[in-house]
């Protein structure tokens, strides 16, 4: 019940305010420019980094981006910047 109801208020608070939904929803947001970079602001943290795998913690799951040459050209808090040539992005719910 409560959980339909935080869902009926993000809804109305993106639709009345003009918020984004990413914003209201603690959503990632993921900007790929071609398949050698990948910018991703909102996640929860580093679990994993390889030359060919990132995996990220995100509110409701995990971000999983799998490549070769992977290298991080910058890390916040909140946002990360690789490059490296990317074959896939998975999203991997709870």
């Amino acid at each position: 019940m409560i959980g339909k109801w935080k869902s009926k208020m993000r809804q109305w608070l993106t639709n009345q305010m003009e918020l984004p939904a990413d914003v209201v929803a603690d959503l990632p947001r993921i900007t790929m420019i071609g398949h050698i970079h990948i910018y991703i602001e909102n996640h929860r943290g580093l679990l994993l980094f390889t030359d060919r795998e990132l995996r990220l913690l995100l509110k409701n799951g995990q971000l999983l981006v799998k490549g070769e040459s992977f290298s991080i050209k910058t890390i916040l808090p909140e946002e990360i910047l690789l490059e490296g040539k990317i074959s896939q992005v998975l999203y991997l719910e709870e």
